[in-house]
């Protein structure tokens, strides 16, 4: 993967701004080290709804013992992929609870073109119409890298590699650009620049969102 700046120096136009004002329905893009969980909570505290994550997904439903969760847990003790329509049911079963009801921010899914198909299948099927705005947060991927390898250093991780991190940045490219290239034809997608301060960030973001 060639190393380059993906900042977006400008940030959202006026006219995605205010076609993204009152979005509730909301996904949240960005690559490992680029702050997402931080911001995803700090987006949904402010607009009160929650911000779900398929890792909390995969978590509560294995830990509750759901018939989900026992058929997800049995394809990972294999070490095997967790089949699509599995995690698509988890995600199902999660937006139909009712603090998402009037809203939600989805942080990691979906992640194939075919997730795609399906999170449309089931915000149709729940009357809600589709995904209103995707917020994808971008970095300078060497940033980030030495970010990672700092923190990594930092809290003793010996995994946390340059190697390893770029092959992630990469997995991360590879699996995202698809998806990207479908939401910004639909004109739902706002870049914005993930490198400046926490602070800074969440208020182009609401400011995206039309909560600001």
């Amino acid at each position: 993967m060639t190393d380059q700046p993906t900042t977006s120096a400008q940030g959202s136009s006026p006219e995605t701004s205010a076609a993204a004002a009152g979005a509730r329905r909301l996904l949240i893009i960005g690559a490992p080290g680029a702050g997402k969980g931080t911001q995803a909570g700090r987006i949904a505290d402010a607009l009160s709804i929650p911000a779900i994550s398929t890792g909390d997904i995969f978590r509560a439903n294995v830990s509750q013992e759901t018939e989900l969760g026992k058929l997800a847990k049995s394809y990972m003790d294999k070490g095997e992929y967790v089949p699509d329509s599995v995690t698509n049911d988890m995600v199902r079963s999660r937006l139909s609870e009712e603090d998402a009801r009037d809203g939600f921010l989805l942080d990691g899914y979906p992640r194939t073109l075919d997730q795609v198909e399906a999170l449309d299948g089931i915000l149709e099927d729940g009357g809600e119409g589709g995904v209103d705005a995707v917020l994808m947060l971008e970095v300078d991927y060497d940033a980030v890298i030495q970010r990672l390898v700092a923190r990594g250093a930092e809290q003793g991780r010996s995994d946390d590699t340059e190697e390893t991190i770029r092959r992630r940045l990469e997995v991360y490219a590879e699996q995202t650009t698809p998806l990207v290239d479908v939401y910004e034809r639909r004109g739902i997608l706002h870049r914005v620049n993930g490198m400046r301060s926490i602070d800074e960030v969440t208020e182009e973001l609401l400011s995206v969102l039309g909560a600001r």
